[in-house]
């Protein structure tokens, strides 16, 4: 029956084939060399197989027992890891980090950001979620994620606390062959309201009948950033993008920037329930976006 197999049997079979001979691996785990022994046989005969080949003076592995090696190497690391993500668990770190990221937020930032979060907190999954305008708060009100990176809204969300941590700069763009490219000086409401405007729709209701940004009444609503990003470029209608998905762009000719109105931001922040703030996981993500953030901003 397999379910009499021991991690100590595992383990001093992992030991004897490490150190060499039985006596060896006896030393290695504190033990004689005849409780190495037993274990080994013990679990050769819940396997049903041989591992060691002992007609030679030192044990040598059998073709079955190296196949079974690297199982058993398996089987131990598991082990050490639950052992390690309980402790740590036990000592206040979340089980796991769900964040949900506005989709306005750089993608390099968030990046840098996760590539730290698993060197420091290795044994704790980082799950990302992205989603823009009241659906990118959605998660966090329903408890679906436990951290939000956010744009500020014009509504109220009192059951929230929010850290603030850079503003993304916003411009209008279109197409250079779309006819309000043409314009010199700044272009006037009523030629704007000529012309389709590029809207990214909420799919969530909590934005239900406020429009955020919208300047033209002809509008085409569309359900992500990379769409809109594409049919500006295509020349169909005009709109806002944040800065640092066009710049390549302006810079090269594909976008040119409208003169609609001042330049204008949005501000992002850290948000969570005021009910579950954030562990030791989810409050170092927080102050690496602030630092991360801070020494672009200064760039």
């Amino acid at each position: 029956m397999l379910d009499g197999v021991s991690l100590d049997q595992i383990r001093a079979f992992i030991a004897a084939v490490d150190e060499g001979s039985f006596s060896a691996a006896g030393r290695k785990l504190y033990r004689v060399q005849s409780a190495v022994s037993g274990w080994i046989g013990g679990l050769e005969a819940q396997l049903g197989v041989v591992l060691f080949d002992r007609t030679a003076r030192s044990p040598k592995l059998t073709p079955e027992g190296m196949l079974l090696l690297a199982d058993a190497r398996n089987i131990v690391s598991g082990v050490n890891t639950l052992k390690a993500r309980a402790k740590l668990m036990a000592g206040g770190l979340e089980a796991e980090l769900s964040v949900v990221v506005d989709v306005f937020f750089p993608t390099t930032t968030i990046a840098a950001a996760a590539k730290a979060f698993a060197e420091r907190f290795p044994l704790t999954p980082l799950r990302l979620f992205v989603e823009g305008l009241g659906a990118a708060y959605q998660p966090v009100l329903d408890e679906r994620c436990s951290l939000g990176v956010l744009a500020s809204l014009p509504v109220e969300f009192p059951s929230l606390v929010s850290e603030r941590l850079n503003e993304i700069p916003l411009v209008m763009v279109a197409s250079p062959q779309h006819p309000l490219a043409k314009f010199r000086g700044r272009i006037p409401k009523r030629e704007l309201a000529k012309h389709v405007q590029l809207v990214l729709t909420d799919r969530s209701s909590l934005m239900s009948g406020k429009d955020y940004g919208v300047l033209s009444p002809l509008t085409w609503r569309l359900a992500d950033l990379s769409t809109k990003h594409a049919f500006l470029k295509d020349g169909v209608g005009w709109g806002s993008m944040p800065y640092h998905m066009v710049a390549s762009d302006i810079a090269l000719g594909g976008l040119m920037l409208l003169n609609v109105r001042d330049d204008f931001a949005l501000t992002m922040s850290a948000c969570y329930r005021a009910s579950a703030p954030p562990g030791p996981a989810g409050r170092w993500l927080i102050d690496y976006l602030k630092n991360l953030s801070g020494r672009e901003t200064q760039l």
